[in-house]
């Protein structure tokens, strides 16, 4: 009687593990190389915020789809008038934040307002400035007119930095936000991981996934170890591209390659003493030898590019002859410019192995024209306050994972300090085209302003490098804003 008690407890020890295993089934740890500053989308730039946020706490009125499509989100429809000036929003009724509290017309006035304000800190302000009212016609109507037509309005309220927040946990969104996402907020081990969990109130598609979360890991190795032992399932940016051929031939997993909106540049302080003159600038970019990092940082992965603008893009223009690498042009340009003894500037990079390989790269090719480098590897949130606020360095490298950003180099205070006055025009003129073939234009047009004034060196658009458990369906192959979207994420029988 004993053995028979002995094995049903057995037998039920083995369908309780059995019935663990399925229940494990509904969760997700997936790896990030950054650990985000904050959680608020609407307050930074860095990336890693909305690969956690994005459509997964925070939703704005529109969002990108996989295949980089604009669709409704908090908005189920629209109307534009006929002057291209009012767009008037229907609202889904019955939305309501994390904590409760209702989404209505008031939140997405409250949240364009405070995006727009004259003090407002989120990193894309501009994409706001149009806007010239916010006006509620009723909790589920709201209308926002233009001070011109703009033709990417729609666009814009896609991005990260357009969600819709609430006043009254707006204060706490960095490090505990509450959207109207499928998951909310639940825990975050600073340094380690944060975790999201199934919001059972959401209004919309419900999801697969109970719970999430995402591990911090920036060291290669580490990240083959960890994802090899399986302790995580999925790395979406994958920071050791090497590893790719061993995971492919392992039926354990699955290699994602696609591409991203990441134009990954050497930057430049266009106001840093040696960089004001372009011909350093463009003896720089001479200098630079694109192929042999994408083969030596990337293993290959990555495209080309001499302007920031991603080539997958149907307006984008090859201008990579413009800085094709030609070591002896870039000697010449730094004696015109002065410097036939050479200068010595210091290179700033961030943790991301495409930076700190790339970094070493570069700095052998810039030493062969003259050029020394003083290297400092810094962690993400000392680039953030050094480089990207502070301003103080010369060089640095970075992939900036935005669509359609080529905007920035309109806004003279940002970190590479780039004021044109012609490339300012133009990006005005852009926003208010409509029209197809204007827009094509005047994109191509600022593509080769930046281009001829040697902005920075533009080095390739980086490849979405992913690894995961073969038996996860849904995580994006592309990058068309830089997100880890999960609401279409599950695990296969």
């Amino acid at each position: 009687m004993r053995k028979i008690t002995l094995l049903t407890s057995a037998l039920a020890f083995s369908v309780m593990t059995s019935m663990s295993a399925m229940a494990a089934q509904t969760s997700i740890t997936l790896g990030m190389q950054l650990e985000p500053p904050n959680l608020d989308p609407t307050s930074a730039a860095a990336a890693a915020i909305d690969e956690v946020v994005y459509a997964n706490i925070f939703e704005g009125l529109t969002r990108y789809q996989a295949d980089g499509s604009i669709v409704p989100a908090l908005a189920k429809s629209w109307e534009i008038s006929d002057d291209g000036l009012t767009y008037t929003f229907t609202l889904h009724s019955g939305v309501t934040f994390h904590d409760g509290t209702t989404m209505d017309a008031e939140d997405v006035k409250f949240s364009l307002d405070r995006a727009r304000a004259e003090d407002s800190t989120n990193a894309q302000k501009r994409l706001f400035t149009g806007i010239a009212s916010v006006d509620v016609v009723n909790p589920t109507t709201v209308s926002i007119t233009l001070s011109n037509p703009d033709g990417g309005f729609i666009t814009n309220l896609a991005w990260g930095d357009a969600v819709i927040v609430a006043p009254e946990s707006i204060d706490a969104a960095a490090n505990a936000p509450v959207g109207t996402g499928p998951f909310k907020f639940s825990r975050w081990v600073q340094g380690d991981r944060i975790e999201i969990e199934k919001n059972p109130d959401y209004w919309g598609e419900p999801i697969a996934l109970e719970k999430a979360t995402f591990k911090f890991i920036s060291d290669p190795t580490a990240a083959f170890a960890a994802v090899m032992a399986g302790d995580i399932d999925a790395f979406p940016g994958y920071p050791a591209p090497e590893n790719l051929p061993q995971f492919e031939a392992d039926p354990r997993f699955s290699v994602i390659v696609g591409s991203t909106e990441g134009e990954t540049i050497l930057s430049m302080n266009n106001k840093s003493e040696k960089l004001t003159d372009v011909r350093v600038r463009k003896a720089i970019a001479h200098a630079i030898n694109r192929q042999a990092i994408i083969d030596g940082a990337m293993f290959g992965f990555g495209t080309p590019i001499g302007t920031h603008f991603a080539p997958h893009h149907p307006d984008y223009l090859d201008l990579t002859g413009q800085s094709a690498y030609d070591p002896a042009a870039a000697k010449a340009l730094l004696k015109e410019a002065g410097y036939s003894e050479g200068l010595t500037l210091s290179l700033k990079l961030p943790p991301p192995s495409y930076a700190r390989r790339g970094g070493e790269i570069i700095a052998s090719q810039l030493r062969e024209v003259g050029i020394e480098t003083e290297i400092e590897n810094l962690e993400w949130a000392q680039w953030l306050e050094q480089v990207f606020r502070g301003k103080d360095f010369d060089l640095s490298i970075v992939s900036h994972t935005e669509p359609m950003d080529i905007g920035i180099y309109a806004n003279p205070e940002y970190y590479f300090q780039y004021d044109s006055a012609a490339f300012q025009k133009t990006i005005d003129d852009l926003m208010l085209a409509t029209d197809a073939g204007e827009r094509t234009a005047l994109l191509q047009s600022a593509q080769r302003v930046i281009a001829d004034d040697y902005v920075n060196g533009y080095l390739f658009q980086l490849a979405r490098t992913g690894v995961a458990n073969s038996k996860i369906r849904g995580l994006w192959e592309n990058s068309p804003t830089q997100a880890n979207d999960l609401t279409g994420v599950s695990w296969s029988d």
